[in-house]
């Protein structure tokens, strides 16, 4: 009898434990269990502690009402010019009814998928491949628009579409890659065209700055050359001219005789003899003769007089005034030196020493004795 009822409390405990079981639901933050009484919908659990009848009801479903993210594998899409590429998308989207995602469709996901790869299809298939590079954004704008309006009414609210890759085929990578290179190539001569010309430019007014500067240069070089070289001649003609008139007037003023000029011309004979051209000077025996007459007839031709009878002057080149000389001391002094080099050129001439001087035509030109 113990036992039975042992048994029993024991089948009893399991029962009401089963029966609790059956009647507390817990559904967790974000989810949404539906309740079915004898397989129809009965009511809708909210997050928490729940209680539901055991036995009749049951809890078929529970929904995330979370935003989820699904990811699709690519899919082959044909774009306007034929050539198929490779897309893949990235769909956001949050279960706003659970009842209508439990009972309008059996599947949402498998359907949103399905549904995004025909709009895919549909919106690609009017662009060409240029288009469908680029547009990457009103591609997404179409697919949200479609997807959300059609989700709709299963509950499901589509917040975004992106699209993660868009792979062309190979041929096309290569072709598009070749294009690229070629676009880089170019842009890169056009640079370096651009910075040569630049270059080119700036060298050429470079050169064309230095040029004018240096023609200035030149120009007032030459100028003040020419003003240097006209004031220059224009002294040096004024020195000579006063030289010129200073020589006249001291020759014309110091009124000079035969003898002073014979006196001049013996000074003049070692530098007619100095010269690497003379090897040999010949001195007539009849010189002093020929000196004679030709000073007679240079006085003679010019109207130099035989004697000074004027006054003599001394030239003083720092004053122009005319300086009468203290006496005929100093005429004297000179007459007897001008006597003298001629009495040592007549010796020198005379026949017993020989008309030659410095015979040696290798020791080159000796100068007369003066």
């Amino acid at each position: 009898m113990e036992t039975f009822l042992l048994v029993f409390f024991t089948v009893l405990v399991l029962f009401a434990i089963l029966v609790l079981a059956k009647t507390i639901r817990i559904i967790p933050q974000a989810r949404a269990g539906i309740v079915e009484r004898f397989g129809k919908y009965r009511t809708t659990l909210s997050p928490g502690l729940n209680m539901v009848t055991p036995f009749i009801d049951r809890v078929r479903y529970v929904i995330d009402m979370r935003e989820q993210v699904v990811s699709f594998p690519p899919q082959p899409v044909i774009t306007e010019d034929n050539l198929v590429v490779s897309i893949d998308t990235v769909i956001y989207f949050q279960v706003t009814d659970p009842v209508a995602a439990t009972y309008e469709i059996a599947n949402y996901i498998s359907a949103i998928e399905q549904l995004t790869m025909t709009t895919l299809r549909n919106i690609v298939g009017g662009m060409d491949l240029e288009q469908t590079l680029t547009s990457r954004e009103d591609i997404n704008r179409g697919l949200s628009g479609v997807l959300d309006e059609a989700t709709g009414r299963w509950g499901v609210r589509v917040g975004r579409v992106e699209i993660k890759g868009i792979d062309p085929p190979p041929s096309i990578k290569d072709a598009m890659e070749k294009q690229m290179r070629a676009d880089r190539d170019k842009r890169a001569l056009i640079l370096t065209a651009e910075g040569q010309r630049q270059s080119a430019i700036l060298t050429a007014e470079g050169n064309k700055q230095s040029a004018i500067l240096n023609a200035e240069g030149d120009r007032e070089a030459l100028i003040l050359r020419a003003q240097a070289d006209r004031e220059s001649a224009i002294l040096r003609a004024q020195g000579e001219g006063q030289a010129i008139l200073t020589v006249f007037q001291a020759i014309h003023d110091g009124n000079p005789d035969q003898s002073l000029l014979a006196y001049q011309y013996l000074q003049m004979m070692p530098k007619i003899a100095d010269g690497d051209a003379n090897k040999l000077w010949i001195v007539p025996s009849e010189f002093t003769k020929a000196l004679e007459g030709l000073g007679s007839s240079i006085h003679e031709i010019a109207g130099i007089p035989q004697q000074s009878t004027g006054p003599k002057v001394r030239v003083d080149m720092g004053s122009s005034e005319r300086v009468e000389l203290g006496g005929s001391g100093a005429l004297q002094g000179a007459h007897e030196s001008v006597e003298a080099a001629l009495k040592e050129a007549q010796e020198s001439a005379a026949p017993e020493a020989g008309p030659e001087v410095g015979t040696d035509p290798d020791a080159g030109p000796q100068p007369p004795a003066p």
